[in-house]
Protein backbone atom coordinates (compact mmCIF):
# COMPACT_ATOMS: atom_id res chain seq x y z
CA UNK A 1 0.00 0.00 0.00
CA UNK A 2 1.30 3.44 -0.95
CA UNK A 3 2.18 5.81 1.95
CA UNK A 4 -0.27 8.34 0.47
CA UNK A 5 -3.19 5.91 0.78
CA UNK A 6 -2.02 4.69 4.18
CA UNK A 7 -2.22 8.28 5.44
CA UNK A 8 -5.71 8.74 3.98
CA UNK A 9 -6.97 5.55 5.60
CA UNK A 10 -6.04 6.87 9.04
CA UNK A 11 -8.70 9.57 8.68
CA UNK A 12 -12.23 8.89 9.81
CA UNK A 13 -14.50 8.06 6.90
CA UNK A 14 -17.82 9.78 7.45
CA UNK A 15 -20.87 8.06 5.97
CA UNK A 16 -24.60 8.70 5.94
CA UNK A 17 -27.55 6.38 5.87
CA UNK A 18 -29.67 6.23 2.75
CA UNK A 19 -32.53 7.33 5.03
CA UNK A 20 -30.89 10.65 5.95
CA UNK A 21 -32.57 13.73 4.56
CA UNK A 22 -30.91 15.97 2.00
CA UNK A 23 -31.00 18.77 4.58
CA UNK A 24 -29.17 16.62 7.15
CA UNK A 25 -26.49 15.67 4.63
CA UNK A 26 -26.02 19.29 3.51
CA UNK A 27 -25.55 20.32 7.15
CA UNK A 28 -23.03 17.51 7.69
CA UNK A 29 -21.00 18.45 4.60
CA UNK A 30 -20.89 22.07 5.76
CA UNK A 31 -20.02 21.18 9.37
CA UNK A 32 -17.20 18.80 8.40
CA UNK A 33 -15.98 20.94 5.45
CA UNK A 34 -16.15 18.01 3.07
CA UNK A 35 -17.50 17.81 -0.47
CA UNK A 36 -19.02 14.34 -0.56
CA UNK A 37 -19.99 11.43 1.63
CA UNK A 38 -20.61 7.74 0.91
CA UNK A 39 -24.18 6.54 1.45
CA UNK A 40 -24.64 3.20 3.20
CA UNK A 41 -27.48 0.76 3.73
CA UNK A 42 -28.46 -0.99 6.95
CA UNK A 43 -25.59 -3.47 6.43
CA UNK A 44 -23.00 -0.65 6.20
CA UNK A 45 -22.48 -1.41 2.50
CA UNK A 46 -21.81 1.53 0.20
CA UNK A 47 -24.81 1.96 -2.09
CA UNK A 48 -24.10 5.46 -3.34
CA UNK A 49 -22.30 8.72 -2.88
CA UNK A 50 -23.75 12.20 -2.49
CA UNK A 51 -21.84 15.39 -3.12
CA UNK A 52 -22.41 19.10 -2.81
CA UNK A 53 -22.94 19.07 -6.57
CA UNK A 54 -25.81 16.55 -6.24
CA UNK A 55 -27.48 18.76 -3.66
CA UNK A 56 -27.04 21.98 -5.64
CA UNK A 57 -28.42 20.37 -8.80
CA UNK A 58 -31.63 19.56 -6.94
CA UNK A 59 -32.17 22.76 -4.96
CA UNK A 60 -34.68 24.14 -7.45
CA UNK A 61 -36.17 20.79 -8.35
CA UNK A 62 -39.91 21.10 -7.65
CA UNK A 63 -40.14 17.33 -7.17
CA UNK A 64 -37.93 17.43 -4.07
CA UNK A 65 -38.53 18.89 -0.64
CA UNK A 66 -34.93 19.34 0.53
CA UNK A 67 -36.04 19.31 4.16
CA UNK A 68 -37.76 15.93 4.06
CA UNK A 69 -36.57 14.14 0.92
CA UNK A 70 -34.20 11.22 1.52
CA UNK A 71 -30.66 11.42 0.19
CA UNK A 72 -31.21 8.14 -1.68
CA UNK A 73 -33.33 10.11 -4.17
CA UNK A 74 -30.38 12.25 -5.35
CA UNK A 75 -27.29 10.17 -4.63
CA UNK A 76 -25.09 8.81 -7.38
CA UNK A 77 -25.73 5.07 -7.37
CA UNK A 78 -22.89 3.98 -9.64
CA UNK A 79 -20.04 4.47 -7.19
CA UNK A 80 -16.53 4.41 -8.60
CA UNK A 81 -14.21 2.71 -6.13
CA UNK A 82 -10.57 1.71 -5.99
CA UNK A 83 -8.56 -0.79 -3.91
CA UNK A 84 -6.07 0.44 -1.32
CA UNK A 85 -3.14 -0.39 -3.63
CA UNK A 86 -4.05 2.51 -5.98
CA UNK A 87 -1.50 5.22 -6.82
CA UNK A 88 -2.08 8.96 -6.85
CA UNK A 89 -1.45 9.01 -10.61
CA UNK A 90 -4.09 6.32 -11.15
CA UNK A 91 -6.53 8.26 -8.99
CA UNK A 92 -5.98 11.41 -11.03
CA UNK A 93 -6.61 9.47 -14.23
CA UNK A 94 -9.80 7.89 -12.85
CA UNK A 95 -11.12 11.23 -11.62
CA UNK A 96 -10.30 12.99 -14.87
CA UNK A 97 -11.79 10.31 -17.11
CA UNK A 98 -14.99 10.10 -15.07
CA UNK A 99 -15.24 13.84 -14.31
CA UNK A 100 -15.58 13.19 -10.59
CA UNK A 101 -13.99 14.74 -7.52
CA UNK A 102 -14.29 11.88 -5.01
CA UNK A 103 -13.47 8.17 -5.10
CA UNK A 104 -14.14 5.66 -2.36
CA UNK A 105 -11.56 3.11 -1.33
CA UNK A 106 -13.19 -0.29 -0.95
CA UNK A 107 -11.60 -3.66 -0.45
CA UNK A 108 -13.46 -6.94 0.07
CA UNK A 109 -16.74 -4.95 0.11
CA UNK A 110 -15.48 -2.95 3.11
CA UNK A 111 -15.36 0.84 2.95
CA UNK A 112 -11.86 1.91 3.97
CA UNK A 113 -11.93 5.60 3.08
CA UNK A 114 -12.59 8.33 0.57
CA UNK A 115 -10.15 10.41 -1.45
CA UNK A 116 -10.85 13.83 -2.95
CA UNK A 117 -9.34 15.57 -5.93
CA UNK A 118 -7.73 17.98 -3.46
CA UNK A 119 -5.94 15.08 -1.75
CA UNK A 120 -4.66 13.83 -5.10
CA UNK A 121 -3.50 17.24 -6.34
CA UNK A 122 -1.70 17.88 -3.05
CA UNK A 123 0.11 14.53 -3.32
CA UNK A 124 1.09 15.07 -6.94
CA UNK A 125 2.41 18.55 -6.07
CA UNK A 126 4.51 17.03 -3.26
CA UNK A 127 5.96 14.51 -5.71
CA UNK A 128 6.79 17.23 -8.24
CA UNK A 129 8.40 19.43 -5.58
CA UNK A 130 10.53 16.47 -4.46
CA UNK A 131 11.65 15.80 -8.02
CA UNK A 132 12.46 19.50 -8.55
CA UNK A 133 14.57 19.51 -5.38
CA UNK A 134 16.46 16.43 -6.54
CA UNK A 135 17.16 18.11 -9.89
CA UNK A 136 18.41 21.28 -8.17
CA UNK A 137 20.70 19.19 -5.97
CA UNK A 138 22.05 17.34 -8.98
CA UNK A 139 22.65 20.53 -10.95
CA UNK A 140 24.32 22.29 -8.03
CA UNK A 141 26.63 19.40 -7.16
Amino acid sequence: MKPFIKKLLKRDCITVSYEATIKEVAALLAKKSIGAVPVTNENEEVIGIVSERDIVRNLNNPDFDVTNEKVAAIMTKSVISVPKAVSSSDLMEIMTENKIRHVVIIEDKELLGIVSIGDVVKRLMEKLEGEAEQLRSFINS
